[in-house]
C-alpha cells in the first residue's frame, strides 16, 4: 500500500482547471488496488474541497501547502502563523503597497479593495516581464471576487482581532519582479515562518513548519504507513518539502527544472495526463510485477 501526495494546479488539473477523465480513473484503480490518493494544494481546503466535489473525488487533503490536513473530514494538522507575526506580515506587505490574501480556519479572507490592489500592482509593473494582459486580469479579478469561499474584509488589523481566527497562509500577488526580490529578503529576517512559491507572480508564507513535506508526514503517521512507502508527484517549488520526503518522487513533465532534476522520476505534463501516467507506470504497473 502506498501513500500517494498530488499537487493540484499544475498537476492534477489541467489548464483548463479540469481533472482529466484519463486522471480520475488512474486514481480509482489505485484506491481500488489498495493505495491511498491524497491532495497535498497550495489552495485553502474549501477551495480544494470544490473541486473534489465537481468530481465526486474523495481523498484525504492537505490545504495551504499542508499547513492544515484533513482526513474524513477530521483536521488531523494544524500549523497556525501566530497573531503576532501576522501582524508583522501584513504591515510589511501593506507598505510595499502589494496585493494579499488570508487562508485562515474560516475559510479565505480578501481585502474589500482586491481588484484594485492588483490593477495598481499592474499599472506599476513591465508586462513583458509577467505576461499578463489587462484581460487576464479582468478575468481573474472577476471570477475571484465571485468566489463562494472568499469573505471580505476592510482592515487587516481588525481581521487579525477576531478571537477565534487562525492563520494558516498568507497569499501575495507580485507582478515587479525588483519589488519580489525586496519584500521577499524583508520576509526572510522574520522568525517562525516559511515563504514559498507556487508560480512566477506569487509569493505564500506559512508557519515555518507548514510545509507539504509536514503534511505528508502527518497523513503518513495518521495511516501507519513508512515515509518509504510514500509517493509525491508535483511541478512546483512549493512541492519541493514533499518531493524531498516521499520515498519515491514524481515531477511533472511541465515542471521547473529544479524540480525535475531533484526527483527519481519525471512523468508527463498535465496536459498529457501525466498523474494518470505516473499511476499507471509507476505505482500499478509495479504492483502488477510483484
Amino acid at each position: 500500500m502506498k501513500l500517494i501526495a498530488i499537487d493540484m494546479d499544475g498537476t492534477l488539473l489541467n489548464g483548463h482547471l479540469e481533472i482529466s477523465e484519463e486522471n480520475l480513473a488512474a486514481i480509482a484503480k489505485a484506491k481500488a488496488g489498495g493505495h491511498i490518493p491524497m491532495i497535498c494544494s497550495g489552495r485553502a481546503k474549501d477551495d480544494v474541497q470544490q473541486v473534489l466535489d465537481r468530481y465526486s473525488l474523495q481523498v484525504p487533503i492537505g490545504a495551504s501547502n499542508g499547513a492544515v490536513v484533513y482526513a474524513d473530514g477530521r483536521l488531523l494538522q494544524a500549523l497556525y502563523i501566530s497573531k503576532e507575526t501576522a501582524g508583522h506580515i501584513a504591515e510589511t506587505l501593506e507598505g510595499e503597497h502589494l496585493p494579499f490574501k488570508l487562508y485562515t480556519n474560516k475559510g479565505i479572507r480578501s481585502p474589500h479593495n482586491w481588484k484594485e490592489k492588483v490593477f495598481a500592482a499592474y499599472q506599476v509593473s513591465s508586462p513583458a516581464e509577467h505576461g499578463f494582459t489587462i484581460e487576464d486580469l479582468e478575468r481573474i479579478t472577476e471570477h475571484q471576487m465571485k468566489s463562494n469561499v472568499i469573505t471580505f474584509f476592510t482592515d487587516v488589523r481588525d481581521l487579525l482581532a477576531e478571537p477565534d481566527l487562525e492563520i494558516e497562509k498568507f497569499f501575495i500577488f507580485t507582478l515587479d519582479a525588483t519589488q519580489r526580490a525586496i519584500v521577499l529578503q524583508k520576509l526572510e529576517q522574520m522568525a517562525g515562518i516559511t515563504v514559498t512559491a507556487s508560480g512566477p507572480t506569487n509569493l505564500e508564507i506559512m508557519h515555518i513548519d507548514g510545509h507539504k513535506g509536514t503534511g505528508l508526514r502527518a497523513m503518513a503517521k495518521h495511516l501507519g504507513i513508512a515515509m518509504e512507502d510514500t509517493v509525491a508527484i508535483g511541478d512546483n517549488f512549493n512541492d519541493v518539502p514533499m518531493l524531498q520526503a516521499a520515498g519515491f518522487s514524481i515531477a511533472m513533465g511541465n515542471a521547473e527544472q529544479a524540480v525535475k532534476d531533484l526527483c527519481d522520476a519525471v512523468t508527463l505534463t498535465n496536459a498529457e495526463h501525466g498523474v494518470a501516467h505516473a499511476l499507471e507506470k509507476y505505482i500499478l504497473q509495479e504492483a502488477k510485477q510483484s
